[in-house]
């Protein structure tokens, strides 16, 4: 399967104080380290494209180990450059951010060392007001802001 044919969903989580504020989350790994504005994403993976909530609350678990519970606003999907389509679904919510615990992935690390080096799929979970969030999340995922905002206003 080539990755335009996958499919990835999420969960935006959102919270209602005295602002309106968005769950994200920086990934992890040695390529991410040092990138902020631009870099931050929804918790998200790769899904079945007929079990697309399912699947976004099993890989929000997975990555935050918070539990999401519904209701369950659906978002417009977006594409990635390399032609992945991402669903998302918003609910609100509030986690202590810094009480999250994220699954590992393993890669080598560095490169063409033969050292394969276990890391977390996300190493920062925060909460962003609206300005803040739209200059840290990653570019294709905006629209998703752009439209929960819309539909909380």
């Amino acid at each position: 399967m080539s990755r335009r044919d996958e499919v990835s969903a999420g969960l935006l989580a959102f919270r209602r104080g005295r602002i309106l504020e968005f769950l994200l989350a920086h990934p992890g790994g040695p390529y991410w380290v040092r990138r902020d504005e631009g870099a931050w994403t929804i918790p998200k993976g790769v899904v079945r494209p007929d079990d697309l909530l399912t699947g976004a609350k099993r890989e929000f678990t997975e990555e935050t180990s918070f539990t999401a519970a519904g209701p369950f606003i659906p978002l417009a999907a977006v594409r990635q450059k390399s032609g992945k389509t991402v669903h998302a679904f918003a609910f609100e919510g509030d986690f202590d951010a810094h009480k999250f615990s994220s699954n590992l992935f393993e890669m080598e690390w560095p490169p063409r060392s033969g050292k394969l080096r276990e890391f977390p799929e996300i190493d920062r979970l925060g909460w962003f007001g609206y300005e803040a969030a739209l200059k840290k999340i990653i570019a294709y995922q905006r629209p998703f802001l752009l439209e929960l905002k819309d539909k909380l206003t």
